[in-house]
């Protein structure tokens, strides 16, 4: 998981390689952002496997709304095995920039 920000938004990337998009959801309760899902092992018959290093079956992640977070606006895109969670920062926690006047 890498969370990133900027001035518009916080971004949660998480890689689930082999992950089907619906074996994935997230949910926002109680200013806390949960990433549930679910990778399946496929023992594939006349195979022998020497090693499985791999991790599989049921996951959960759990993250702490930032205070500048939007929960309303919060939304997911999954591509390529690359989970992206955007929490958009609330109108007011965007940096403002202020005139000075000189008098």
């Amino acid at each position: 998981v890498d969370i990133t920000e900027d001035d518009k938004e916080y971004v949660i990337k998480t890689e689930l390689p082999e992950i089907k998009k619906e074996d994935v959801k997230v949910a926002v309760e109680n200013g806390l952002l949960t990433i549930v899902g679910e990778r399946k092992f496929e023992k594939e018959e006349n195979k022998k496997y020497h090693r499985v290093e791999r991790a599989y079956g049921r996951f959960v992640r759990s993250f702490v709304l930032p205070d500048g977070a939007d929960a309303e606006k919060v939304n997911a895109e999954f591509k390529d095995g690359v989970l992206k969670v955007h929490l958009p920062k609330s109108e007011k926690t965007k940096p403002k920039q202020i005139e000075v006047k000189v008098a």
